[in-house]
């Protein structure tokens, strides 16, 4: 039930946004003003997603490939490539594991390399996570250093499916990492994906317990559902598919992410615990604004600038 409370406070906090002010980029090229848009001609990119109480994501590119996103002002997403696939992305900063609606105090590092099958498809990311804790200080130090105290490694196997050549499901593996043992993997979780057209209509995830290559029973069973998309563009149609699944895969309760996966955008977002005896799912609407060009620029809360290329 902590992960339904994270997503009733996320949206709670992201609705209640009024206006935002014309905002410059990093080299000081004037964005697109989101209150009275007049859109952009020619190629554009994603810059900020924000809100009134601050920027939620902040996008940095070279040349069209986007290098670096910057989140809550203390993390940092560092994505590399390989001709112009995405070969590694680096998170250094605070992530919400736990699903509360705060970040933890923990911060968080991992590696995530990715692999491609013969037709180009992404099927494979391999992940190693290090979580650091803050000790005690050591006079005359305010703040205690952060200190090493747990790794785990990931697995991720992409599946589409052979029809319609859409994903279909992951499978993730995960386990701790215990110096000088061959560490098992200990946990899995299974996401299945569902469509409307080219959009995701439904998402579920199990988690559960792994014994050698045999999955246990699913501890934990939750469904997402995106309904009534419009037919205007997306905002992160902009974005790597690779970074994005990076995001959707960064904490266990980011699933409802999975909005960005689709070239649509949903009205309605239902989040359901499955493990309930009568699951019930709990709903978030909205509308959407846009610009002259059809890209969203508002919704659920969250004001999309973007800048040109």
């Amino acid at each position: 039930m902590k992960r339904i409370l994270y997503f009733i406070l996320l949206f709670v906090s992201l609705i209640s946004i009024n206006s935002c002010k014309d905002l410059l980029d990093e080299d000081g090229n004037p964005l697109v003003d989101v209150n009275n848009n007049t859109g952009l001609i020619g190629p554009r990119a994603l810059y900020r997603e924000i809100t009134d109480n601050g920027i939620l994501a902040e996008y940095h590119y070279s040349g069209l490939l986007l290098t670096k996103v910057l989140t809550d002002s203390a993390s940092v997403t560092d994505i590399m490539y390989s001709g112009d696939k995405v070969s590694r992305i680096d998170f250094n900063g605070f992530l919400d594991l736990d699903g509360n609606g705060n970040l933890d105090t923990d911060s968080i590092s991992f590696s995530q390399l990715f692999t491609y099958s013969s037709n180009g498809k992404l099927d494979m990311i391999t992940e190693n996570r290090s979580f650091f804790r803050r000790g005690a200080p050591i006079p005359p130090a305010i703040l205690g250093p952060q200190l090493l105290y747990k790794k785990t490694k990931s697995s991720y196997n992409l599946k589409y499916n052979s029809s319609t050549n859409k994903l279909d499901s992951i499978i993730m593996k995960e386990g701790p990492v215990v110096s000088g043992t061959q560490s098992p993997f200990t946990n899995y979780s299974l996401t299945k994906y569902q469509y409307e057209g080219d959009n995701i209509s439904g998402v579920v995830r199990h988690y559960g317990p792994l014994s050698g290559d045999t999955p246990g029973a699913p501890i934990i069973k939750l469904g997402y559902s995106y309904t009534a998309y419009d037919t205007q563009i997306s905002p992160y149609t902009l974005l790597p598919f690779e970074y994005k699944i990076s995001s959707i895969l960064s904490t266990d309760a980011n699933d409802e992410r999975s909005l960005m996966l689709s070239p649509n955008s949903p009205k309605k977002v239902s989040v359901t615990d499955l493990t309930q005896p009568i699951p019930a799912p709990i709903n978030f609407t909205t509308n959407y604004s846009y610009d002259p060009q059809t890209y969203m620029i508002r919704g659920f809360g969250i004001n999309y600038i973007y800048k040109p290329l």
